[in-house]
């Protein structure tokens, strides 16, 4: 399967991009001894051939100027995600593939800075994330316990199941399922599932659990729902994140369609959990190697949208390969089920009538940003285009005001929300990194602060609490 036309994710390394000296600090806009309790964030990399470091750095504003991470930032390790809850605290998550990956997390000081927090966290191996009350939850799909192998077949292959942690923002403790939640045919096709994003609407947890295909375990225990014999790998091969072996069924036989899950709770209970299907999109998850982006996000007034890419597109074996196009569901507040009059075709509403889209966010009220490819599955497209959907119209809206598409190298994955405005990390060639901000309801950006680095890996706003 191809890998290669995904667009460099939020940390944006570029040849072009100076490093900056001590005095080149004229102009800076910082907190200093304007600190008025909070301040924006940005996290900032700043790379020297194979040495890299980060910086959180602060400002009173956004929308203007420019800001040095010399003798003005905190420096941090470097993080996968940088994750805010809400005006709090900053969460740095770090994914190793395969390992568990130290966490930490800052507030802010009572002089306007960023500092780190006393605790550091080994968190498991993740492919997803989100928050429920009080924790930062993160999930991924891996073995269980190998005294639950299959070995009535005279092999040891161990079931998978799903690893979460529970990270306690407060008490900043962490903790992980005690009972086995089985992956294995959650759908009741044989195959094992991950989830792709955890979105709280109320007490409730909405997530997509994206089918897999078939385990060693499952290619042995649910032999008679192998659907297509022929995909069970007969030797090893691939590498990263699309490494399989011989014996289990790589990717799902079931392209074209969708399954939510809804949780009444953070437990992750199988007796407890509703899954809901449809055949109108398939799978509503976007990736990017192992890691699978949300897609399901709920709208001020409660109800929640469903946003499908049609990643399975780009699959190499026709039957995994999805016939329909990028689209979006809806599931009305309070109710179990989808709104069987609501389907909208995003990919008719490009410029080419065929593209589609890597991320999702929710912005304000029903409105909600997309992170665009530049052409079809297929083509090597690239993400390095925005736009706006507004989910009650079903309309689509590129944005303009943003650098031409051919001269960005990089956009964020983690933007920061305000008052009705997105406020996203871009990278263009031969500049700067800057902050763009995107007014949602009239699909339009305007370039906001640049700041002295090679990249910028998030922003955000937090405030100080005694």
């Amino acid at each position: 399967m191809k890998k290669n036309y995904l667009l460099r994710s939020f940390v944006a390394l570029s040849a072009a991009a100076m490093l900056v000296s001590c005095e080149d600090d004229n102009g800076v806009k910082g907190t200093g001894n304007d600190f008025s309790g909070s301040a924006y964030i940005i996290s900032a990399t700043v790379t020297s051939g194979t040495s890299s470091s980060n910086y959180l750095v602060t400002t009173d504003d956004l929308t203007e100027g420019d800001i040095t991470t010399v003798n003005t930032g905190t420096e941090t390790d470097t993080g996968t995600y940088w994750l805010y809850y809400g005006d709090k605290y900053l969460y740095r998550l770090v994914y190793l593939q395969g390992n568990a990956g130290v966490t930490s997390s800052y507030i802010l000081n009572s002089e306007g800075k960023a500092a780190a927090r006393s605790n550091t966290y080994e968190a498991k191996r993740f492919t997803s994330y989100g928050f429920y009350d009080n924790y930062l939850i993160t999930t991924s799909t891996g073995g269980l316990d190998s005294s639950l192998a299959e070995k009535e077949s005279g092999n040891d292959y161990v079931p998978r199941g799903f690893l979460i942690n529970y990270i306690d923002v407060d008490t900043q403790v962490i903790g992980s399922n005690s009972d086995y939640i089985w992956a294995e045919d959650y759908l009741g096709d044989g195959e094992f599932v991950t989830f792709a994003g955890l979105e709280q609407v109320g007490s409730r947890i909405f997530t997509a659990p994206i089918p897999m295909g078939m385990s060693h375990y499952g290619v042995v225990v649910f032999e008679e729902k192998i659907k297509y014999p022929e995909l069970v790998k007969k030797e090893s091969g691939g590498q990263g994140s699309g490494a399989y072996t011989a014996g289990e069924l790589q990717w799902t036989q079931y392209p074209d369609q969708a399954y939510i899950a809804i949780y009444p709770n953070k437990d992750f209970n199988k007796d407890e959990v509703r899954l809901i299907k449809t055949d109108k999109i398939s799978y509503a998850a976007g990736r990017n190697a192992s890691q699978y982006y949300q897609m399901v996000w709920a709208a001020d007034n409660g109800d929640v949208y469903v946003f499908s890419p049609s990643y399975a597109k780009s699959m190499t074996e026709s039957v995994q390969r999805t016939s329909l196009p990028a689209g979006v569901v809806r599931i009305k507040n309070g109710q179990n089920d989808f709104d069987e009059s609501y389907y909208v075709n995003i990919e008719e509403q490009t410029p080419t009538g065929g593209n589609s889209f890597l991320r999702s966010w929710h912005v304000t009220e029903d409105y909600f940003m997309l992170l665009m490819y530049d052409a079809p599955f297929g083509q090597s497209p690239t993400a390095n285009q925005l736009a706006i959907f507004k989910g009650e119209t079903g309309v689509l809206k590129y944005i303009t005001g943003l650098p031409s598409a051919s001269s960005v190298t990089s956009i964020g994955t983690m933007p920061y929300f305000e008052d009705g405005k997105a406020y996203i990390p871009i990278l263009v060639e031969n500049e700067d990194p800057a902050v763009y901000i995107i007014d949602a309801e009239s699909a339009t950006a305007s370039k906001g602060i640049s700041v002295q680095s090679t990249g910028i890996t998030s922003v955000g706003r937090l405030k100080y609490y005694e």
